[in-house]
């Protein structure tokens, strides 16, 4: 019986020592907690990616005519306002007649009295025809009578050219609508006097059709390779701050504005407006869609523009040399390579073309400690929120940096 007794205290010692050592075993087993990262992240994604030109344009009618006046006068009758609908050839205004009359009745008068003028004339070279054939006068009379009726001839039609000047400037006096339209401004008033002695004095404005509208931007020249004909675009306005417009690029002006060194280019854009909600001069907000595709490998933008800190920098310097020397060691049999200093922030790849170039970046991932390794990728179509990844070691999911949290954290 104690024989047993003793079995049973060995045994369950035996356990308890077995226990202790497996849970010393584990405990040594036990990982250690990641160190937290000093970076802030964006996981890579799968996405539609839609890459654009911003620019900013002002509203315009399709086509604005300036209505003037080619006779000067005093307004006495003004038919046409803000806003009024108008057809072709209706009475806008009507200028004072008296003076235009007169020079009228005037001009009349002066055709009268050429055509007596000429009407003598004829007489008198008709009389001299039959006299010189009687030989009472000479031939030289007869030349010379035939002169004045000549000249009796051109005064008349002088005298008529001036007279459908007066009618013209008469039928001047009253302005009427060149198109159908709405007119957008008005510059005079009744009562006012027009002077139009050496400039054209602009009456109204009309626009022929405010339900279609176009957008004169100010495009820079760095974006204009990737403009087409046709491409749409979306644009907003102040006026309507919830609500985007559609339009469509109609033309690509070559004249290039030039102000403060800055070179831009002006594209114009045509815009559906049925319900009249877009008014002329409104400022657009416009961004032209020049690509989109679907379901591409994304990482965000702010990815492309980070960088290490230099201390951050020499870091993985040292750990790509020490990395080269394990690999050395772990092959003795191999010819050791020599340490070539390759810095982490050394963009100086090699490339095809300057088109491969422009296209090649590199990144940061995190790895699995939560460190910043280094990655070079290939990217497609970039915007100022996601860049399309071409090519690299990069899959969904994986972590890139995008800034420093350390530098973040540092007060300003």
């Amino acid at each position: 019986m104690k024989i047993l007794t003793k079995k049973r205290v060995v045994l369950a010692l035996g356990l308890v020592l077995a226990a202790a050592a497996a849970a010393a075993w584990l405990y040594s087993k036990k990982e250690k907690p990641l160190p937290a990262s000093k970076y802030r992240t964006v996981a890579v994604d799968i996405g539609n990616l839609t890459q654009t030109v911003n620019a900013t344009g002002t509203i315009n009618p399709v086509a604005l005519i300036n209505v003037g006046s080619q006779v000067s006068g005093t307004v006495v009758e003004l038919k046409a306002d803000f806003n009024d609908h108008v057809k072709k050839g209706q009475v806008l205004l009507k200028l004072d007649p008296t003076i235009f009359n007169a020079q009228i009745r005037q001009v009349e008068a002066s055709v009268a009295s050429a055509q007596a003028s000429m009407r003598l004339a004829q007489a008198n070279f008709e009389r001299n025809q039959r006299l010189v054939g009687q030989n009472y006068i000479s031939a030289l009379t007869l030349d010379q009578s035939r002169r004045e009726l000549d000249v009796a001839s051109a005064n008349v039609k002088l005298a008529e050219a001036q007279l459908a000047r007066s009618q013209a400037d008469l039928d001047n006096s009253v302005i009427r609508a060149p198109i159908d339209g709405v007119v957008i401004k008005r510059t005079i008033d009744l009562g006012q006097t027009v002077a139009a002695s050496f400039t054209t004095p602009n009456l109204f404005q009309i626009a022929r059709d405010l339900t279609k509208m176009q957008i004169d931007t100010s495009v820079s020249e760095a974006d204009v390779g990737a403009l087409k004909d046709g491409q749409a675009a979306r644009f907003v306005v102040d006026a309507y701050p919830d609500r985007e417009f559609d339009a469509s690029t109609r033309q690509f002006r070559l004249a290039a504005n030039v102000v403060a060194n800055v070179v831009t280019y002006n594209v114009v854009l045509d815009v559906e407006n049925k319900q009249e909600l877009l008014k002329p001069g409104m400022t657009a907000q416009v961004r032209l869609v020049v690509a989109n595709r679907e379901n591409v490998m994304r990482i965000p933008t702010a990815a492309l523009r980070f960088r290490l800190s230099d201390e951050e920098a020499e870091k993985e310097l040292k750990k790509q040399k020490a990395d080269k020397g394990k690999a050395n060691r772990a092959a003795p049999g191999a010819p050791a390579e020599p340490a070539v200093p390759v810095a982490a922030e050394d963009d100086d790849l090699s490339f095809h073309s300057k088109n491969e170039a422009a296209r090649q970046f590199k990144i940061y991932k995190l790895d699995a400690k939560n460190q910043a390794v280094p990655v070079d990728i290939k990217i497609g179509l970039s915007n100022f929120r996601f860049t399309e990844v071409v090519s690299g070691d990069l899959k969904k999911g994986d972590k890139v940096v995008t800034r420093s949290l350390i530098a973040q954290d540092k007060p300003e």
